[in-house]
């Protein structure tokens, strides 16, 4: 499964559950919350302040 800014954070919590190690790295601690059922990568990288980039090559590595 490739990875980009598009794809919401439930959809690959749920089709790669290895990545919950990444997201909380990069300090994304709501990987269970509701809202990340139907929000992007990209949404979650803004609202949180994190480098997009940096995060999808450590999701895709």
């Amino acid at each position: 499964m490739e990875i980009t800014k598009d794809t919401l954070v439930g959809e690959l919590i749920r089709n790669k559950p290895e990545s919950v190690d990444i997201l909380l790295r990069f300090g994304l601690g709501c990987v269970g919350c509701p809202a990340s059922q139907m929000e992007s990568i990209e949404e979650a990288a803004m609202v949180h302040g994190l480098d997009l980039d940096q995060l999808l090559k450590a999701l895709n590595a």
